[in-house]
């Protein structure tokens, strides 16, 4: 029993067992992080699907007539989220009290559209305060302040609960941010192929159609636009409305830009490939001007890890051998 317990209080074996430990957790999050890529392709188009299923349906029944501006036909892609979320929005106000006409533009920035998405945002800033309030207040109770006052831990509880109304308008710019950092990177090469596309013959629906299917392995987020862009030019009746949809849910200046350009050539009837072959030429050159710039902001940036640990070490290396020697040679002159 004794041997047993050696064992496992020796170091060699916790040393071992926390290389496990640490060699199975990367094993698992390589392998969730390839998983989770074809479900999270899987759930993107399927959204788009839904997002396609409901502008047939709203033009189908602006075509009969039968659309009514304040009772839109319900689609599978406008039901509301669960019951109890749209309860309570309902029945606080909530869209009054925290949406804006900003707010819609603002989800969709970040991939998340549909009046499911709305009632949910609204839910979640409703509860998350009062949630993290209660929360904070058990574990400071039980916890960390336990033999403090209740209505200390309180205050600081409220404190607590105050930060998390803020919070899920940080974590919704955090994934617009995000969002954005993913087309602004794989647009340039978007552009070159909507470019080769076009000059070879292909209409520009067919162009961000196949464009689309190229650009998913490289980023998911533009090639859900591109196709959501493809189906608004199949069914919207003015084409124009398709490019400036595109430009508001990415909020990008340079697709802005680029979707200004194809409205100017579709209302004028000027060569779509001359204005692409313009705006690929100016995208190519902002990429390199931004590498140009990260990379004069390279060395500032490395002054500080630098002094920090390169410098230390420099000096202990070079300074070592001769502290070693003085006192070698006080020790053994002092011994004599």
């Amino acid at each position: 029993m004794q041997r047993i317990i050696d064992t496992l209080t020796s170091t060699q074996f916790l040393i071992a067992v926390l290389a496990a430990v640490a060699a199975a957790a990367v094993v698992f999050s390589i392998g969730a992080t390839f998983l989770s890529g074809g479900s999270k392709m899987r759930q993107r188009i399927k959204r788009v699907a839904l997002e396609r299923e409901k502008m047939r349906a709203q033009e189908m029944a602006r075509l009969r007539g039968s659309a009514d501006p304040d009772q839109p036909t319900r689609t599978i892609r406008q039901a509301q989220g669960k019951d109890y979320m749209k309860n309570v929005v309902e029945r606080f106000s909530l869209e009054k009290a925290f949406a804006d006409e900003n707010t819609a533009e603002k989800l969709a920035r970040a991939g998340y559209r549909g009046q499911s998405a709305m009632t949910t945002w609204l839910f979640i800033r409703f509860v998350t305060p009062f949630a993290l309030f209660i929360l904070s207040f058990g574990y400071l109770a039980l916890t960390v302040f336990k033999d403090k006052p209740l209505w200390m831990n309180a205050i600081y509880a409220l404190l607590i609960g105050l930060i998390g109304a803020y919070l899920p308008n940080v974590l919704l710019k955090n994934q617009t941010i995000k969002r954005q950092q993913s087309i602004r990177r794989a647009w340039p090469d978007a552009l070159d192929l909507v470019l080769l596309c076009v000059e070879a013959g292909m209409s520009v629906e067919h162009a961000l159609k196949r464009v689309a299917k190229e650009m998913g392995a490289q980023s998911v987020e533009l090639a859900e636009e591109l196709t959501l862009t493809t189906a608004e030019l199949s069914f919207l009746e003015d084409r124009t409305r398709a490019y400036e949809n595109l430009g508001k849910r990415t909020g990008l200046d340079n697709v802005k830009s680029v979707m200004q350009a194809l409205i100017q050539a579709e209302r004028h009837g000027t060569s779509v490939g001359s204005s692409l072959r313009v705006m690929a030429e100016e995208g190519r050159e902002a990429r390199m001007m931004e590498a140009e710039k990260k990379a004069a902001a390279l060395p500032p940036k490395l002054t500080v890890p630098l002094i920090v640990f390169f410098l230390p070490v420099l000096f202990i290396v070079i300074i070592s051998p001769a502290i070693i020697r003085v006192f070698s040679q006080s020790y053994f002159n002092g011994g004599g």
